[in-house]
């Protein structure tokens, strides 16, 4: 009887210790690192702390383009002469190449008009009339008849404080276009998340040609990124922003502002911000975008000492005209980051 009443106790004791080990601990367990950027899926998600539904194509957490710098550097150049006119059919010998101080060996060059992945950041925020609207789709409209019959274009827009992806991946230029129809122009603006989701998307695309256009006035009042923070990774990308400022009139200081902003992360870039002042004008230069994209020199070469070391290195491009041209203008990246392992 002893020996009962011993295994009984024996074997209690050996499941209070078995569940007491079970037992979950009252310390939360460390949750994955987030990503930057995330577009999320149609699905419904997880509450965010405002309490606010997500939706599909929405900005949700951080997270950086993609960077592709790697030991072999690749770039677009746009030549033009003092009338801001393309210059086509130059050879590779009229390009000098300058990584830092050091002059460096083309290994790739080409002049051919390839597609483009085309992301288009459309702000449809409180700052934007519908006429604003209106004529910037008009404008881009003139665009897409301009540019090659192969271009990829993405949608992001920037509604009611977030940014979303509208349209993913699509050659259907008209469609994108529709989705722009009767839209309302409300709430503030996650510019700068914008930038980023636009430049995160569009080097999804199959094309080694990637550029963002930006309509929109550059005023931010809701973004989760600071400038920054945008400034630094599109200096990483390989994205260039053509920017087309949609001003406010009076030019007070937020449209000078938002000017700046628009001019900085275009010229970081390797793009150009543009400032039309009417609906003429606004059709001109988006055709004047296309062209540029159709017109571009494609550059490439591997730094000679190349050290994965993080480290910033300036880009100078220098062209000599063949004999009889004037002088020549060059615009391209500033330069890129040695990267050892790209994302």
């Amino acid at each position: 009887m002893r020996r009962i009443v011993l295994a009984v106790l024996i074997l209690t004791i050996a499941v209070f210790i078995a569940h007491a080990q079970d037992k979950p601990s009252s310390s939360p367990s460390p949750s994955p690192d987030k990503e930057l950027l995330k577009v999320e899926p149609a699905a419904p998600a997880a509450k965010e702390a405002d309490s606010r539904p997500k939706i599909a194509g929405e900005l949700d957490d951080k997270q950086g383009p993609v960077i592709t710098n790697t030991d072999l550097i690749t770039f677009n150049v746009t030549v033009t002469d003092a009338y801001g006119r393309f210059v086509s059919g130059l050879t590779q010998r009229a390009f000098s190449v300058f990584d830092g101080n050091d002059q460096q060996n083309i290994t790739f060059f080409s002049d051919e008009d390839a597609p483009v992945s085309v992301g288009i950041l459309f702000d449809l925020t409180g700052s934007m009339s519908g006429e604003k609207v209106q004529r910037a789709k008009t404008a881009l409209s003139h665009f897409m008849q301009t540019s090659h019959d192969k271009d990829e274009y993405f949608l992001i827009t920037l509604q009611s404080g977030r940014a979303f992806l509208t349209m993913d991946r699509t050659r259907d230029s008209q469609a994108l276009l529709d989705k722009l129809t009767f839209v309302q122009t409300k709430g503030n603006t996650a510019f700068y998340d914008g930038v980023y989701l636009a430049a995160e998307r569009v080097q999804r695309g199959v094309y080694t040609k990637r550029v963002v256009l930006v309509i929109s006035d550059g005023q931010d009042n809701n973004s989760r990124y600071t400038f920054n923070e945008l400034r630094k990774a599109l200096k990483e990308s390989d994205v260039a922003i053509y920017s087309i400022g949609i001003e406010e009139g009076g030019g007070g200081s937020l449209a000078l502002e938002g000017s700046a902003i628009l001019d900085e992360i275009s010229g970081v870039s390797g793009g150009k911000a543009f400032y039309p002042r009417s609906g003429a004008e606004m059709d001109d230069i988006f055709e004047q975008i296309a062209l540029e994209l159709r017109h571009q020199y494609s550059i490439g070469y591997k730094p000679t000492n190349f050290v994965p070391n993080g480290i910033w290195h300036k880009l100078k491009v220098k062209v000599s005209p063949p004999r009889g041209l004037p002088r020549l203008f060059v615009r391209s990246k500033e330069g890129y980051f040695a990267l050892a392992n790209p994302k």
